[in-house]
């Protein structure tokens, strides 16, 4: 029998809310302690992809990469509705380097 993963978003509440029309688990949060307390319940269930805002994952940097070290749940980090801080693009260059072996992004300059 296939078991079924879900999808979560967290993040401040104008971020995320549109995700819930799609079918998303929303976790709307006010501050870094919350969002800690959500992302350690979340990462314990059957969710394959967890999208964050760049402005929460800022304050989470060590527990997500720990979580990055687990095949499941795949974490993401998005812009919120104020714009984005760059973690995001960051993530996926480190990840794009680490799988290739060279930056193919951005290459030395990192423009």
């Amino acid at each position: 029998m296939m078991s079924m993963y879900k999808m979560a978003v967290i993040g401040d509440k104008d971020s995320i809310l549109g995700f819930k029309s799609l079918g998303v688990a929303t976790y709307p949060v006010t501050d870094a302690d919350e969002a800690q307390r959500v992302l350690n319940r979340i990462s314990r269930e059957k969710f394959a992809v967890v999208l964050i805002t760049e402005n929460i994952a800022q304050h989470l940097l060590p527990q997500l990469a720990e979580l990055n070290k687990k095949l499941l749940p795949a974490i993401l980090l998005i812009p919120n509705n104020q714009g984005a801080l760059g973690l995001g693009m960051e993530q996926i260059r480190k990840n794009a380097e680490k799988a290739i072996g060279a930056d193919i992004l951005f290459g030395k300059e990192g423009s």
